[in-house]
This record gives structure tokens, C-alpha cells and sequence, in this order.
């Protein structure tokens, strides 16, 4: 019976029994009889696994707001980007007028390897015809991956190709990459952008960090913005880049956790240079790590708003039968002794509406409303500068969320997708003229523009969608909406890099950081607070 693993899963994970232990036994005991007696005695058939995984969800839900159950069937979904890998074929695909198009191939991976190339039509896939089909994402990802070594069969249309395409790939581990972008600004600032903390994040970091400098970096800006964290240990050893030998970059301790402290172990590669790191609000745990060490060791400046505020560190636990635990075991501090996590104590609701909130106080665009007791201020370990803890990082220099351009027209036609399908649908008709007219991407940042007839493309699809044209919120959108269209394009004729040298010219955070070096005496200036 499904009741006894709950038993079981408590007792393998106590240690040998104290009198607070047998008191939680008793617990563990009391929750078996009450879906002993559900089982015996409901007075309808019940799902046992369903009614086994709400008391979990439940049980964590009184705990904090980041413990969590994680169902056998989206364990792997789950620690994909952690991991940095899955098994697949490498696609990168949209769905376009029920018709699986082929955006990108990843770079050395089967399906590049047999020759599949961008702005391909998939029509079969190990003969299940997949062309109008009312497809979802999730239904094409399901036939296309699998078991590494395993091969599936996709027949393709070509453009200029009479016949369909017949490939036969064979299924491998396919990255995913925890770096976005990485390219020099100008001629000594070097920028790289990591979306989170994985297995592998280092080793890209590193790639990517030994690019830039054969390319002449001298400084060097780090985005964290909308980074989420990942592996504490890939937060650790990315600090260990910038700080000396000993310092302290983290420690964490819980109640039923020792302390332990992680020290920078070695020299790093960029221990001396000027460094920013770029945070925001969604900017959380492992970024959190990060940017507090380099912060209170005064080893570069922070530049954004106040990040998220995610000070716990979660244990993954495997359970018996596939499905896994990410259980809160214990806090981190800065070196400043500071603790990052904010407040949870009135229930997981207001926790999560916190961002909200901040949009209503006005946090986002001044930060004269954000005000921190003196019990919450640190002084920094070499400068003495003021910092703070009680809620994410206080960046050193506050950028305010630029909301003039941001309408509830263009609001609605990002929501719904319209910019990434008329960016297919531009390619998918110019894609050979595009590449012959800019066969190299230099040529497309300075040459290539969105005019109005380009523009009306997505005005004409959001009047298919229903969307309400409006004349006022489409003038203030318009130069947005053109720089994020040319992003697209970029991204699908090229990658991701791409799209962001495009839509980085709107980051302002970047922009200041840019000031900031490129500005003589300001770095200091703002790193000393004279």
C-alpha cells in the first residue's frame, strides 16, 4: 500500500530516534492511519498517487516558499538546464501555421550532422504525419527526444526541393547553455550574460572569458539579470574567479545543518580588472551569491535594481520511486555575515506577490522608497561602504525600469506571439536574400532596419488575432517593437549571441555600466562612494 512510503520515506531520512524523533514518528504514523483509512473506507475509488503527492505538496507548503515535490515525470524537464544536457536531435523549432519549422540547429549535434537545416518544414516523423496537426510544443519535443543512440526518422520539405527529405539522425546528449551572449562592447569591455548556475556553467564561463581577453578585455561586465540561480557550487567557483586566495565567498548554516564556508581556493582570472555585475529583480540565489561577495569584498560595483531576495538552499532528494524532493536545509550568508533571504513568515500568497508589490511602492523607479532599519546594514570588508541585508542585493548604482515604451498594445501582441511568428514568417520568404545581402552579422547591426513595411507585418497579424489596434500606444511601442523584431531576426539567422548585441543598445543597466567605464575616474568614484 502507497500509505507505507510515507512511512518509509520519513524513517530513511531521521537518524536513529531521539524523543523529538519519536514524537515525529508518531506524526508519520498518524498521517499512514488517516490514508489507511481514506483507502479502506472513502466512499468512492481514489487515486492513491494523487492523494500521496497533495499531502507532500502540502506538507511542504508549510515549510517556506521553495521546498518542493517534484513528480516522477518532470524530474528530468526540471534539472535540464541544471545539467546542461538532454538526449535529442538538436532542433531548435516553432510551430508556424500548424507546420513544425526548423528555426536552428545546434551547433555539432546529430541533426546538424546529417544535414537538417534551418527553414526546413518537418512533415513525418517516424511516419506519424506531424504537418496540420494541431500540435503543441510539448507534443513535438516528445517524439523528437529520446534515449541517447536511439534513432528517429524525420521526412523534411525543402525549399526549391521537389521531393521530401528522408533523415535518419540518431539521437545524442544536446546542450543546454547556461551563456547567452558573450562579445566584446568596444575595445576593452568584455560582456558576457549567464542565464543560470548549471553543471557545466563554468566550463562555458571559461570558454567564453578566455575569448574575450585574446580579444583585448581589459573590463568586464557580467549580466545576472533574470538569472533564477542553480548549483551553489557553480555560484562559488564563478565568485572564486574575482576574489584572492582565503576570502570568504559564502557560508551557510540551518538547524540541522554544521556551518560551512566556502573561501576562494585559488587564484582567479580576473582577480584586479574593473568588473559590474548587472542584477534586477528576478536576479535570485546563486546570482545572489555572486554579486554579494564581489559587493562586500568591494571587488567591483553592482548595477540594476534589488534582486529577488532567495537566501535558502534547497537539498535535491531522490525518492524511491523516481520523483524528488528539493527540501530548504539551510540559509546563506555574504561574507558581511549578511542574509539575503526576504521575509516569509506571512504565508507563500504575499511571498510570491513581493515583486508586485514592489512595482506598487515604486521600487522599481526610485530608490528613495526603499528603506532598510539600521539592524539590516553592513559595512563592506575592505571600503566600509554601507550595504544591506533582509531582502536581495542593494545594487551600488539604482537603475530605474523604463516603463515609457511599454504599452498594453504591445503588451498584448508579445503575449500572443506575434513577434516571434511574423519574425518566421520574414525569414521563411527572405531567408536566402537575407544571407547573401548580410553574409555576415556586422553588416546586419549597422544596415539592416525595420521599416513601416516590415512594421505592419505584425500590425496586420494582431488585427488577425484580434487585437485592438491603437494608434497612441503603437507610436510610443514602435521603436521597441522595431528593435525587438530585429533581434529576432538576428537570433533565427544566426543565435542567441546575436539577438542580444541587438537588444542590449535598449539595456539600461548595460548602458550605465558602460558609462561608468568609459567615464575616467567614475568607476572609483562610485566604488569609494566620494
Amino acid at each position: 500500500m502507497k500509505g507505507l512510503l510515507i512511512l518509509v520515506l520519513v524513517a530513511w531520512l531521521l537518524p536513529p530516534a531521539t524523543s523529538a524523533q519519536l514524537k515525529i514518528n508518531a506524526q508519520a504514523l498518524k498521517l499512514n492511519n488517516v490514508f489507511s483509512i481514506i483507502s479502506n473506507m472513502y466512499v468512492d475509488t481514489i487515486n492513491e498517487n494523487k492523494i500521496v503527492e497533495a499531502a507532500i505538496v502540502g506538507a511542504l507548503k508549510e515549510l517556506d516558499p521553495h521546498s518542493s515535490y517534484i513528480p516522477k515525470a518532470e524530474v528530468d524537464r526540471v534539472n535540464e538546464p541544471l545539467e546542461g544536457s538532454f538526449e535529442g536531435v538538436g532542433i531548435q523549432f516553432q510551430l508556424f501555421e500548424d507546420t513544425i519549422l526548423v528555426v536552428q540547429t545546434i551547433s555539432g549535434t546529430p541533426a546538424e550532422k546529417v544535414g537538417v537545416m534551418p527553414g526546413d518544414r518537418i512533415v513525418y516523423i517516424d511516419n506519424e504525419l506531424v504537418a496540420g496537426v494541431k500540435f503543441q510544443n510539448s507534443d513535438v519535443t516528445k517524439r523528437l527526444r529520446g534515449t541517447r543512440g536511439s534513432v528517429v526518422e524525420v521526412k523534411i520539405r525543402r525549399r526549391g526541393v521537389k521531393e521530401l527529405m528522408l533523415f535518419k539522425i540518431t539521437r545524442d546528449k544536446i546542450p543546454v547553455n547556461s551563456i547567452d551572449a558573450n562579445y566584446m562592447i568596444d575595445k576593452q569591455t568584455g560582456y558576457i550574460r549567464i542565464n543560470n548556475f548549471g553543471s557545466k556553467t563554468m566550463l562555458e564561463y571559461k570558454e567564453a572569458f578566455s575569448k574575450l581577453r585574446e580579444q583585448g578585455m581589459k573590463n568586464l561586465i557580467l549580466s545576472l539579470q533574470g538569472n533564477g540561480g542553480g548549483y551553489m557550487n557553480a555560484a562559488i567557483e564563478l565568485a572564486d574567479e574575482f576574489l584572492g586566495a582565503g576570502q570568504l565567498i559564502v557560508y551557510t548554516e540551518g538547524a540541522r545543518q554544521p556551518k560551512s564556508v566556502a573561501n576562494a581556493s585559488s587564484r582567479g582570472d580576473f582577480e584586479t580588472g574593473k568588473l559590474i555585475i548587472l542584477v534586477d529583480e528576478y536576479s535570485a540565489s546563486a546570482s545572489e551569491i555572486v554579486s554579494g561577495a564581489v559587493q562586500d569584498w568591494d571587488r567591483g560595483l553592482i548595477v540594476g535594481r534589488r534582486s529577488f531576495g532567495k537566501g535558502l538552499v534547497q537539498r535535491q532528494i531522490p525518492l524511491s520511486d523516481g520523483s524528488m524532493l528539493r527540501l530548504t536545509t539551510s540559509r546563506y550568508h555574504t561574507p558581511t555575515g549578511r542574509s539575503i533571504q526576504k521575509p516569509y513568515k506571512d504565508g507563500v500568497e504575499k511571498y510570491q506577490k513581493d515583486l508586485e508589490e514592489r512595482f506598487k511602492h515604486g521600487e522599481m523607479v526610485t530608490a528613495d522608497s526603499i528603506q532598510f532599519p539600521d539592524s539590516l546594514k553592513y559595512k563592506t570588508l575592505k571600503l566600509g561602504r554601507t550595504v544591506y541585508g533582509g531582502g536581495g542585493i542593494m545594487p551600488d548604482v539604482f537603475i530605474p525600469i523604463d516603463t515609457t515604451r511599454f504599452t498594453m498594445y504591445h503588451r498584448k501582441v508579445v503575449a500572443q506571439g506575434i513577434m516571434n511568428k511574423v519574425s518566421v514568417q520574414y525569414i521563411e520568404k527572405n531567408r536566402t536574400n537575407l544571407k547573401r545581402q548580410y553574409p555576415a552579422f556586422d553588416k546586419f547591426l549597422h544596415q539592416f532596419t525595420v521599416d513601416d513595411t516590415l512594421l505592419k507585418l505584425i500590425l496586420d497579424a494582431a488585427e488577425a488575432e484580434k487585437i485592438v489596434f491603437d494608434e497612441q500606444q503603437y507610436e510610443k511601442s514602435k521603436a521597441l517593437m522595431a528593435l525587438q523584431l530585429k533581434a529576432l531576426i538576428a537570433r533565427d539567422l544566426w543565435s542567441v549571441n546575436e539577438y542580444y548585441r541587438i537588444i542590449d543598445s535598449d539595456n539600461e543597466a548595460l548602458q550605465a555600466a558602460l558609462k561608468i567605464l568609459n567615464t575616467p575616474g567614475m568607476y572609483d568614484k562610485k566604488l569609494t562612494n566620494r
